[in-house]
């Protein structure tokens, strides 16, 4: 099937929309070594959850740290060499979600060996490990021409825009977003256009920000044809 010149995949892009249902694992650290010891083996899901549950919350200005832990080891712990570490970890930097775990527990194992007393925090301010779990919902709205992505990605909702670009590397064969694993199936006539998606970092970006950086990149793709 042939429209406007461009060879059409068979199937159509299934534009859906999620939410991220935190659930309470009923585990929680009161000092960094049961931090880390807990972080051993907690669910995968609520590291995912605890670096990036909070972009689907709103924000009002720029957070201070990046994932949750970075935030309580400041916040609760007051360890402001630890917080930083922590907070500079890009999750899209690792294949999966143990290989971050990993990451993660080093950094705390590091920081334990720096220092010759183990740094508590008050009751009421433990850490407690969340899991989560994704509901999808499908919008019944698709879309066949790439073109139409000019015009689709404005009006998505950010909890859209999540569930295709950042949920989806967990979900794609190559650990990609939705749209980079549909334009790859024409043919290579998109190459360029998925390496142009493939630079954008959405860890570190709201989600109002990376749908604006999408839709420009998108919209100078095509404008530029």
């Amino acid at each position: 099937m042939k429209k406007n010149n461009v060879e059409l995949s068979n199937k159509p892009f299934e534009i859906k929309d999620c939410a991220l249902a935190a659930l309470a694992t009923g585990k929680s650290a009161q000092n960094l070594k049961e931090l880390r010891d807990l972080l051993l083996d907690i669910d995968a899901n609520s590291i995912y959850y605890h670096f990036w549950g909070g972009q689907l919350k709103p924000r009002f200005d720029d957070p201070e740290y990046h994932n949750d832990f970075a935030s309580w080891t400041r916040h609760a712990l007051h360890d402001g060499t630890l917080a930083e570490r922590l907070s500079a970890i890009d999750p899209t930097d690792f294949q999966n979600l143990e290989d971050l775990r990993t990451e993660i527990v080093e950094i705390i194992e590091e920081r334990l060996d720096e220092n010759d007393h183990i740094p508590w925090c008050e009751p009421d301010e433990k850490f407690h490990f969340v899991t989560s779990q994704i509901v999808v919902f499908n919008t019944k709205k698709t879309i066949e021409d790439p073109r139409m992505l000019v015009k689709t990605i404005p009006n998505m909702t950010r909890s859209s825009i999540f569930y295709h670009f950042i949920d989806a590397r967990r979900r794609t064969p190559e650990n990609i977003d939705d749209f980079r694993a549909w334009l790859k199936g024409f043919d290579g006539q998109y190459n360029f256009l998925c390496d142009m998606i493939s630079t954008i970092d959405p860890f570190f970006a709201t989600l109002t920000e990376l749908r604006k950086h999408l839709y420009n990149i998108v919209k100078n793709y095509f404008e530029g044809e």
